[in-house]
């Protein structure tokens, strides 16, 4: 029975760089607000720094706008962080001749995405590479009516092999010849 269904978990935003981007983007944001409030109220708010001789327009106001944009994105990343956006799991299962995609999204009626492919609708696993500034190493499931749909989350970059191992191993698993996009 363990043969015939595979389940692949997917980390969502539960990962390091998240975690790691929230914490300075907030301390960033907290200490640019509080520059700009001590240059408007003349008052140091900060304990390492003398910033009530900065002029509050354009230098304080530019701070406190930079503080609250950083803190905005820093909540918001936190937010994503504890609602796990993004996990879920791929199954891929031979005795329902079924590929399962679930994900967590954002709260609502659609919180929970649930995609199914009927096995005999898929046409083979795709690898896509692509390098630069912005690489991405990616699986997807490629249908027959010429959609390609993700199977690998956003995240670093994994080394090559590991990728066209990952994939050869689900391409042989569902009886798939593997392509590159």
């Amino acid at each position: 029975m363990q043969k015939e269904i595979r389940q692949d978990t997917i980390i969502g935003s539960r990962r390091f760089s998240n975690y790691f981007w929230a914490f300075f983007l907030f301390l960033g944001g907290l200490s640019f607000l509080l520059a700009g409030m001590s240059s408007y109220f003349k008052v140091n708010l900060l304990p390492f720094s003398n910033t009530t001789e900065l002029v509050f327009i354009p230098q304080g106001l530019v701070m406190m706008f930079y503080g609250t944009l950083s803190l905005g994105i820093s909540i918001y990343t936190i937010i994503t962080i504890i609602l796990d956006i993004g996990s879920g799991y791929n199954e891929y299962n031979k005795i329902e001749n079924l590929v399962k995609i679930v994900r967590k999204g954002f709260p609502g009626k659609n919180r929970q995405i649930l995609l199914t492919y009927p096995l005999v609708n898929i046409r083979a696993i795709g690898i896509k590479i692509t390098e630069g500034l912005n690489p991405t190493r990616s699986i997807y499931l490629c249908l027959k009516d010429e959609r390609n749909i993700p199977l690998t989350p956003v995240q670093q970059p994994i080394t090559i092999s590991d990728l066209e191992e990952e994939a050869a191993d689900l391409a042989k698993f569902l009886d798939l010849k593997l392509e590159n996009l």
